[in-house]
Formats: structure tokens, C-alpha cells, sequence
């Protein structure tokens, strides 16, 4: 290409298929990066707080659906024990339900958080890079099982954690009754 600016005219060349497969590469090395939750507002870092917190708030409506007159708090323990779930449910493909691949149960796990309650446990694998709160609700909602434990006026906090990979989305929600 041939500029021409006051007297002097300037050659610029197209990118060559090299220096094009070069930034290619470099852009698929880099990568999006995976989105994972945590306790902050970053939007600058992916992240899943919005979508954990709107799980929250759609199960608050699910207990006052139910006639719950109790408010829903959000547990740091039950948190804690939700992401250690979710993360291992994120590697172990295996997975797809309450017990870890160590053979945990959501009570071991809450305990070993630190929580002293009664807990129980919901949770969503969806296959793709991305989940929303209606997939997450409309698959617990239509569980009987997991409706119960939405539903359940004694269940006063939770935890919600949620991570994401390539082709696999994985949500967790832990319920606790306080000792």
C-alpha cells in the first residue's frame, strides 16, 4: 500500500501469513480465561458472583413461594463447602451428583468447612461453557428431590459456588439448618 503525505510517500506491506499465524497463535495461547467465583465485583477478572447470587435470590423466591417468613443468609462455610464440590465436579467428569471422588458427602464436606448444621445439597452440571440461573432453576425446580430442599423453611442459609470449563458448567448449592 503506498501513502503519499506532503512530499514523501510511505510503503506499508499487507501482513504476511506468517506474522498473521503468529498473532493467531499467540491470541489461542493466551485464551479466555475461565470464569470461577469469588468475593468480589471484578468484572475486569471473569468471574460467577452475579450468577451465585442470583441462585440465592431465586431460591429465597422458592421459600416464600413455600410460605418460608425466614430470611436466607449467605454461610462463608457453606460457600466453601459448595466450592470444594464444585471443583471436583468440574475435574472428575465421573462425577455427577453428591459424593466427591474422594467419597465425601455435603456433610463431610460442610464440616470440614467448619459448619455444625444439618446440610443438604443441590447441584447442576450443564455441558457447555456457559450456565444461567434458568437452566440452574428449571432443573432443580422440576426435582421433586431437589425442590424439597429449596423449599425447605428450615434450610436458613446457604452456599453457592459455580465454575466453569471449555464444555462443562458446574453449579453447587449447600443448605444449612444452624445447629
Amino acid at each position: 500500500m503506498t501513502l503519499m503525505t506532503g512530499s514523501n510517500i510511505v510503503r506499508r506491506s499487507a501482513p504476511t501469513l506468517a506474522t498473521l499465524i503468529v498473532l493467531g497463535a499467540g491470541i489461542i495461547a493466551v485464551g479466555t480465561p475461565s470464569a470461577h467465583a469469588d468475593d468480589g465485583p471484578d468484572t475486569v477478572i471473569p468471574n460467577n458472583m452475579r450468577l451465585n447470587d442470583g441462585v440465592v435470590a431465586n431460591v429465597y423466591t422458592v421459600q416464600h413461594q413455600a410460605k418460608c417468613t425466614t430470611d436466607l443468609k449467605i454461610s462463608p462455610q457453606l460457600q466453601r463447602a459448595a466450592q470444594r464440590h464444585t471443583e471436583d465436579v468440574l475435574k472428575n467428569r465421573a462425577l455427577d451428583g453428591d459424593i466427591g471422588s474422594d467419597g465425601s458427602t455435603v456433610q463431610d464436606r460442610a464440616l470440614a468447612a467448619g459448619y455444625h448444621g444439618t446440610v443438604a445439597e443441590t447441584v447442576a452440571i450443564h455441558p457447555a461453557l456457559a450456565i444461567n440461573g434458568i437452566d440452574i432453576m428449571g432443573n432443580w425446580y422440576y426435582r421433586p428431590d431437589y425442590y424439597a430442599i429449596m423449599s425447605n423453611c428450615a434450610n436458613t442459609q446457604i452456599g453457592v459456588w459455580s465454575l466453569n470449563s471449555s464444555d462443562r458448567s458446574v453449579v453447587v448449592a449447600v443448605y444449612g439448618q444452624p445447629a
